[in-house]
């Protein structure tokens, strides 16, 4: 392996990590303030960029009825834990938010897919479709298990990512879709070609860091997220509502997976189940960093990723191996460093 060599590897390993920085940071997100570990976070990935292929085919995406579906469950959801305070005007913000919502969206995609309106309006389109997934699916799937125990949010989450596997199957099919680049242009390094794809994913990555960052020290729902994120009883007797903290960051982590789907949708072909190894890599990352630190958490996934790029050159076969067994010192050091403790909470 020469210097250029090393330089390509290392510049694939920071565009693969950039992705894998948006997925721990979601993944740490929903941890600090749900205590879930969301294994569907790669459906959510998948489906964006299914949805953005569906969009540029020119037909109307199946993430459109699921979104229909979700919202009809999530309102049902909602009016039975609120029943006991239930009124007109909760039942109305229910039903905007719940069925209008979702109404909405898939009327605007029904009536934008055949009309092709040019990427710009696509992605946004497909933002719109996955975002309000997240909280639905909290909704529905995890705010009733609110305290329950790590282990049965866990089981929880891996059902939820084996039941949308499986609607992603019925959806979209098992052929896989791919979608133009967000830029053609490329720009000599050195050695090195740079991708204009390459400039919009890393940028976009710094972007959402940023913005992460502002949300949580500028706003008042970002403290919130942040004081439920400390102390989930604190926070409840200071009127934080837990349950609109989980609905938030699920809604922010499902926006998330759907610009990371959307990101690497050119680069590679994306199938129904693709997501799963990508989010995967992303809770390499996120338990790098120690489930709880964002900035530790991108910078393991940039690890992650020239780890992997690294590994596809000299070793192919056995790439994913030498991915996942990256945790396995970072978990011995973990455990030894760390008092033993009588309670799993």
């Amino acid at each position: 392996m020469d210097a250029t060599i090393l330089l390509l590897l290392l510049q694939d390993g920071v565009v693969n990590g950039a992705i894998y920085a948006l997925i721990a940071l979601s993944l740490v997100l929903v941890f600090t303030v749900t205590r879930v570990i969301l294994i569907p976070q790669g459906e959510f990935v998948a489906y964006g960029a299914l949805t953005l292929a569906s969009l540029e085919a020119g037909t109307l995406p199946g993430t459109v009825p699921l979104l229909l579906g979700l919202g009809a469950l999530a309102f049902l959801a909602d009016c039975a834990e609120t029943r006991p305070t239930m009124s007109g005007r909760v039942l109305l913000r229910l039903a905007l938010r719940d069925l209008a919502l979702p109404i909405v969206v898939a009327a605007i995609a029904w009536f934008l897919a055949p009309m092709k309106p040019g990427l710009v309006v696509e992605i946004l389109l497909t933002l719109a479709i996955v975002t309000p997934m997240g909280g639905f699916l909290h909704a529905v799937a995890f705010r009733p298990l609110a305290h329950a125990s790590v282990l049965v949010l866990l089981i929880a989450s891996v059902g939820v990512h084996l039941a949308l596997t499986g609607l992603g199957l019925v959806f979209f099919g098992a052929e896989g879709s791919r979608t133009p680049p967000l830029s053609e242009a490329s720009f000599p390094a050195g050695p090195l070609l740079v991708s204009g794809q390459s400039l919009w994913m890393i940028g976009l990555t710094l972007a959402i860091i940023v913005a992460l960052w502002l949300f949580f020290s500028r706003t008042l729902l970002g403290k919130a997220l942040i004081a439920t994120a400390v102390n989930r009883l604190g926070a409840r007797l200071m009127g934080i509502a837990p349950s609109l903290a989980g609905r938030l960051s699920f809604s922010v982590a499902a926006f998330i997976g759907a610009l990371s789907g959307v990101l690497i949708a050119p680069l590679t072909t994306v199938y129904y189940d693709t997501g799963f190894l990508i989010g995967l890599k992303g809770f390499v990352a996120a338990i790098i960093g120690g489930l709880a630190s964002y900035p530790a958490a991108a910078a393991a996934a940039i690890l992650v990723g020239i780890i992997e790029s690294v590994a596809s050159f000299e070793a192919s076969a056995f790439k994913e191996v030498i991915v996942f067994m990256a945790i396995i010192p970072v978990l011995l050091w973990r455990s030894l460093r760390s008092a033993p403790i009588e309670d799993e909470e």
